[in-house]
């Protein structure tokens, strides 16, 4: 559909959104395509109306498509429409009367400071094998930067800067954001720099990525977070086990221990403050239980 392929491309070239986002808003345009060409025989995007998307939204519900995800494939949709009504593809905006199913708020798991610190004692962080090495400073990495997955994938050594203490990651839609770093942690990436360049010596030279794999190749996502997978499955029965806990863990050690709201915004790369305010409710439970715990008549 050519009104697809240039609103993709709109989103890649205008909106920069990231290269995960635009597969996902591309599968839920092919999805729904299929569903109206199966359920109807339409394949004009013009002749589209608001029955038609209602009933794409009630088969997803009704197929056990959970909330969240249904409101990601409408938000899509309307995205589409929009865009489609401001370069005068269509006239009326089927979505307007599609209201989005209610979702219930799930607090963001995380590991506490304690499983954390048992979990990087369980690591080894390999006295001279780069691999163990490696490893141990991944999992590190997310714990006291707070990067997302694609971010830690894409950074560059000269990202990462010892003299500053600075890491400098690029998010969301390009978005440009300098994290912090200790000393103590810098002492682990020059220790980590130092084997990489050895055990690289004999593979590939030009590889500027942060983070490569043994062959001195870009890092790939799935080593990354089988690897985070298996180390939180030590400490943490949590259903979820992903990079994103530890992403999850860096906001609420750091707001538990002080941190002001604003910066931890600043230090995750959200755009708005609401994203960042779901960690306050960790806290508010923490405080809840320390009252239980400390005061004689609760």
């Amino acid at each position: 559909m050519q009104e697809t392929d240039l609103f993709l491309k709109y989103l890649t070239v205008e909106r920069r959104f990231s290269k995960h986002t635009i597969i996902s808003y591309q599968t839920d345009l092919s999805q729904f395509s299929k569903f109206i060409k199966d359920t109807y025989e339409v394949e004009d995007i013009k002749e589209v109306v608001h029955p038609f998307i209602r009933s794409w939204v009630v088969s997803l519900m009704e197929n056990g498509i959970d909330p969240k995800s249904v409101n990601r494939k409408i938000t899509a949709l309307r995205s589409f429409y929009k865009f489609l009504i401001k370069n005068r593809v269509v006239d009326k905006n089927p979505m307007l009367k599609i209201q989005a199913p209610k979702v219930s708020k799930k607090l963001p798991e995380f590991l506490d400071e304690r499983k954390m610190d048992v979990l990087l004692d369980n690591m080894s962080n390999g006295g001279g094998v780069y691999e163990e090495v490696r490893n141990f400073l991944i999992l590190d990495f997310f714990y006291r930067t707070g990067v997302r997955l694609s971010e830690l994938i894409e950074l560059k050594i000269n990202n990462v800067n010892l003299h500053n203490l600075t890491v400098t990651v690029t998010g969301k839609r390009n978005k440009v954001r300098q994290i912090p770093i200790s000393i103590g942690f810098k002492q682990s990436i020059e220790k980590y720099l130092k084997l990489r360049n050895e055990f690289l010596g004999g593979f590939n030279l030009d590889c500027h990525y942060f983070f490569t794999d043994n062959k001195g190749n870009k890092m790939y996502p799935v080593f990354v977070y089988r690897l985070v997978k298996a180390n939180i499955k030590m400490v943490s029965t949590g259903k979820k086990k992903s990079p994103h806990i530890l992403r999850h863990t860096f906001a609420t050690t750091m707001l538990n221990n002080g941190a002001d709201i604003n910066a931890i915004k600043e230090l995750l790369g959200h755009s708005n403050l609401s994203a960042t305010q779901v960690y306050t409710h960790n806290t508010i439970e923490k405080l809840k239980e320390v009252y239980k715990q400390a005061f004689p008549k609760a």
